[in-house]
């Protein structure tokens, strides 16, 4: 009965070993995208409490954790008052790129505004980032 006992321990034993390896095999694979992949560093800037006309522009870095050359195609802000520039060339496997957004701080009070972003990354062709914060008149920050 002992024999019996010890081997099932065993084959159950080295089951669960094979398991953990499959599953750190799997975790390696996925961190990997296959074709383009975009991995933003922050998908939201908070500009904070800033003074009217202060320097709106800020930056979302990115990085193409695929194996395939990253095509931004659109950039677009949710309204006028926000302005993306993207990278017009191909972002290369591991490569970062940034995404640039300038709010037009001359405009008075809170906000919350996005900047779609569409590519060719599998997986999430579309990616939505947000800027945030309160723009306060000059004379009253304090």
């Amino acid at each position: 009965m002992k024999k019996i006992l010890v081997v099932a321990l065993l084959v159950l034993g080295t089951v669960a070993a094979n398991a953990q390896e499959t599953s750190k095999k799997a975790k390696q694979v996925a961190s990997k995208v296959v074709g383009a992949g975009m991995v933003f560093a922050n998908e939201v800037i908070d500009y904070g409490t800033i003074s009217q006309n202060a320097d709106g522009k800020r930056e979302f870095v990115f990085t193409n954790n695929g194996n395939a050359p990253l095509v931004i195609t659109n950039a677009q802000g949710s309204c006028g008052c926000t302005v993306p520039s993207s990278p017009k060339e191909p972002i290369a496997p591991g490569a970062k790129g940034v995404i640039g957004v300038k709010y037009d701080t001359n405009r008075v009070g809170p906000f919350t505004k996005t900047v779609t972003i569409s590519s060719n990354a599998a997986g999430q062709p579309t990616k939505v980032l947000t800027i945030k914060g309160n723009v306060v008149a000059a004379s009253a920050k304090s």
